[in-house]
């Protein structure tokens, strides 16, 4: 309910975005808004392909231990792409790799990505080998739970956890040529590759199910994973960037790549000690608990990926450049107005899940292996997350403006006070809530995180200016708003409307989408600034088409 807006929103955004003073880059360095709305188009597609991906697995086999088991074993190479190449990504590669990629330095722009490229074919192939090995160790590490509650849970990790090893190799070398493209401020085919991943399971399980069981999702994974790699190999040819295979340990940009990732490596270490607790933890209160956190998790997910992360993404790179230049008001006013808009999209996003994630999660989710029972633990889950989930849409713009400013050191301390936050409330709640305890602890862990950043960051170039202030009371308010309509019109409906998928589907038709227009009518009502130009732009349309 809140794409069309965001997509809007962000279009509008690239009429007033500030160009001035931008370091000479090749290519021209499109406006934050236009990087920003590619990208968020793409996590739209690809998150409404993995929404397909989600139906269809549920389809097929619920929330059952198999599940549990192949999201654990799953996870394994998500998180060491996390370490590897996701928190480096960021924190060191684009920002260095930004530095290089201007017009009088192409060549040393190659040859540095040719240096990365050799690097990590080495390293990572040695890695894959490694978890190949390990892989009983590692299950046991994660998923020790199913030793008491379904022992053949156990195994079947440890067997998808080896079929999914070389997906370590594939990710993060698609990573890798991610950041180039991401330097290179091509934002495309980036945006695009996580549809071609979610097309791999989409495409394998129903083809493969029937013969293969579980294991045709992991099939899937590598047949996405390997696509990706190749569309992004394919963008940098477009782009004329012919890598070469150079060994050189001696590149002056790998020490200033390290120094920026040891912080954020040491960090990522506790972040995923947290998620292997998480992963052992939840298989000791019930098999399915991991198969229902999952379903709550992509749920929440969506909006964050559309909104958030593409903001932030988009803004990276030109707030490498503008602190590289010492161009602080620029700097600040990027930042300032990626908050704005990331604040005032996520609020409906939560308002809406929280009110609405029941029809949501029955619409989407329940049919044949899933049952209505999933149903009551998937939204009881999501609810929670929807806490976190405000905290986290926030945090991603304020962690990569440290990156931006080389400063990587404060946003990895910050990560391990949060993790700190996510043990004291996990042990303190499992023994009485059961796997929701972890969710409260991952809530927990969002929150605290990002209300230091704030803390941290806006000490540094005073975020909450009088106008922030007022910005935030708008959306605030529009919020409260929007709850109160969705809840009344929920409730006049549940007197006459019989429960059904179309019954649902209306449901969210109608309250999603007046809840929505009343949220933004109040904004552009009481002036704020993103919803008026969304107004203008509106208007200017309804001329053009008119004339």
């Amino acid at each position: 309910m809140v794409t069309v807006l965001a997509h809007v929103t962000i279009s509008v955004m690239s009429a007033t975005n500030v160009e001035e003073g931008l370091p000479e880059v090749l290519p021209v360095a499109p406006g934050l808004a236009r990087s920003a709305g590619l990208l968020s188009i793409g996590n739209f597609a690809s998150r409404i392909l993995g929404l397909v991906r989600e139906v269809i697995i549920a389809g097929y086999f619920g929330a059952s231990g198999e599940v549990s088991a192949f999201r654990i074993a799953s996870q394994v190479p998500t998180m060491l792409y996390d370490f590897l190449i996701g928190g480096m990504l960021s924190a060191a590669l684009v920002p260095v790799l930004s530095e290089y990629a201007q017009r009088h330095r192409r060549a040393d722009f190659i040859r540095l990505a040719g240096v990365l490229v050799s690097l990590f074919t080495v390293a990572l192939g040695l890695l894959v080998l490694l978890l190949e090995a390990a892989a009983p160790t590692i299950t046991w590490l994660l998923a020790d739970g199913f030793r008491e509650s379904n022992p053949e849970l156990l195994a079947l990790t440890t067997t998808m956890l080896r079929l999914m090893a070389p997906a370590v190799w594939l990710f993060s070398m698609a990573g890798l040529l991610t950041a180039m493209l991401y330097a290179w401020q091509r934002f495309t085919l980036p945006a695009l590759a996580a549809i071609v991943y979610n097309l791999g399971i989409v495409i394998a399980a129903p083809l493969l199910a029937a013969r293969f069981g579980i294991a045709s999702l992991a099939v899937g994974i590598l047949i996405g994973s390997f696509s990706q790699l190749l569309l992004m190999f394919w963008d940098l040819q477009r782009a004329g960037l012919h890598l070469h295979f150079t060994l050189n340990w001696h590149h002056p940009a790998l020490r200033k790549i390290l120094i920026l990732y040891a912080p954020i490596a040491a960090g990522l270490v506790v972040a995923l000690f947290q998620v292997g607790l998480d992963r052992r933890l939840a298989t000791g209160t019930h098999p399915q608990s991991v198969a229902w956190m999952s379903a709550a998790t992509t749920l929440q997910q969506l909006p964050l990926g559309l909104i958030s992360v593409a903001i932030s993404v988009a803004a990276l790179p030109r707030l490498s450049q503008y602190f590289a230049a010492g161009q602080e008001a620029e700097y600040r006013q990027t930042l300032g107005r990626g908050l704005r808009i990331v604040l005032l999209l996520i609020a409906p996003a939560a308002v809406g899940l929280w009110l609405l994630g029941e029809p949501v999660t029955r619409l989407l989710f329940e049919r044949r292996a899933f049952t209505a029972i999933d149903t009551a633990q998937v939204v009881q889950a999501l609810n929670i997350y929807v806490v976190g989930m405000l905290f986290a849409a926030i945090d991603f713009p304020l962690n990569y403006a440290f990156y931006a400013r080389n400063n990587t050191l404060l946003p990895a301390l910050v990560g391990v006070l949060s993790v700190l936050v996510y043990v004291i409330v996990a042990f303190a709640l499992l023994g009485r809530l059961s796997f929701l305890g972890l969710v409260w602890a991952d809530s927990a862990k969002q929150a605290s995180h990002a209300l230091v950043m704030i803390a941290l960051l806006g000490g540094r170039i005073k975020l909450l200016s009088a106008g922030a202030i007022r910005s935030l009371l708008r959306i605030g308010s529009g919020a409260l708003l929007m709850a109160g309509v969705i809840s009344l019109i929920r409730k006049l409906m549940s007197t006459w409307l019989p429960s059904g998928p179309l019954d649902d589907l209306l449901l969210l038709l109608l309250a999603g989408g007046v809840g929505v227009f009343t949220y933004g009518m109040l904004l552009y009502l009481t002036g704020e600034d993103e919803v008026q130009r969304f107004g203008e732009w509106i208007r200017n349309r309804i001329g053009i088409h008119n004339r």
